[in-house]
């Protein structure tokens, strides 16, 4: 069997999983986003800022994906959100047995938004869906600009693209310019929004932006 015969398998069975999933979701009436990004581009921060605006008006599950550890997760728990934690043991990304696996541990009926934090990656997670209604790729400013065009296959997919780290522009060389640019020419789409964890910038508009969808996915 040829290597591209193997991909394609375990990519086939990735989506029906994923269906089989995305099914449990619908009926549960969840909205689901995938965070992705590459290691060390504060999403985790990002999640944590989101949950402490929304816990009061959302009930919020998050899946935590990570290779060996449990940290992330214990930061997540201590919001007071349900939260289960996946040790891929070196995978580069989560899949659709793994979100099964997960998706079992959690209370679904108290659940209105569930956030899957993929392992920190800007191309394995791209390809393997996991039900999400929308994709969140976050980008740092200290990962330099250049990211959209080197990696285009994780922002075409993306509803939502956040630049982190704004506030630590004047110290590098990140040209915000080019980076609107190379997202518009990848992904007219995407929502661009610029964020940063230590003043705040853009969480308010990020958080308001969810509660939109929300609500549109789950109306009154």
């Amino acid at each position: 069997m040829s290597s591209i015969k193997v991909v394609t398998n375990i990519l086939k069975v990735n989506d029906e999983l994923t269906r089989e999933n995305k099914k449990l979701m619908n009926q549960k009436g969840l909205y689901v986003i995938n965070l992705m990004s590459s290691p060390g581009s504060g999403k985790t921060s990002i999640l944590e800022k989101v949950i402490a605006r929304l816990k009061n008006e959302v009930k919020i599950a998050v899946i935590e994906g990570d290779l060996y550890t449990t940290k992330d997760a214990e930061r997540i728990e201590a919001h007071g959100v349900q939260v289960v934690q996946i040790n891929t043991e070196g995978g580069c990304h989560l899949d659709g047995q793994m979100i099964r696996n997960a998706l079992s541990h959690l209370n679904l009926e108290e659940t209105n938004l569930l956030i899957i934090e993929n392992v920190g990656n800007l191309i394995c997670p791209a390809s393997f869906e996991l039900g999400e209604d929308l994709i969140i790729t976050v980008l740092s400013t200290t990962e330099g600009n250049d990211k959209p065009q080197k990696y285009p296959r994780m922002f075409e997919k993306s509803g939502i693209v956040i630049l982190n780290k704004v506030d630590l522009v004047p110290y590098t060389n990140f040209n915000k310019d080019e980076f609107h640019k190379d997202i518009q020419e990848i992904n007219p789409k995407a929502n661009i929004i610029e964020t940063s964890c230590v003043t705040g910038q853009g969480i308010d508009e990020l958080c308001s932006w969810l509660k939109e969808k929300i609500s549109i996915s789950n109306p009154v």
